[in-house]
């Protein structure tokens, strides 16, 4: 199964046909006219197995909750770090470093 992800809607569907696929793409009835829209999933995942003649489906669209705020957003995948360190360090005093009192 060739990797259709990130790939224009013209190259996805000349990649199929070299590996003898069919494409679907549910969110875009006008399939056959897309030229420069890119894929943005498919179904089945790349690098499975499907025989000749099965039929990859494609979406050009993310779904509701896939990638909400554009490329741009960036979330940390990871928990923050722990406690501790600059979190635990003293007030600054009140006076100047080497003031008489």
């Amino acid at each position: 199964m060739p990797r259709l992800v990130g790939l224009m809607a013209a190259d996805a569907r000349e990649s199929a046909a070299k590996h003898g696929l069919l494409l679907a793409a549910p969110d875009r009835p006008d399939f056959h006219l897309i030229v420069l829209d890119h894929v943005v999933r498919q179904y089945p995942l790349p690098g499975m197995w499907i025989p000749r003649d099965a039929v990859v489906t494609v979406w050009f669209e993310l779904g509701p909750g896939e990638g909400e705020g554009g490329a741009g957003v960036r979330e940390p995948r990871r928990p923050g770090p722990p406690d501790g360190g600059l979190r635990q360090e003293l007030d600054e005093p009140d006076s100047e470093v080497g003031a008489s009192r």
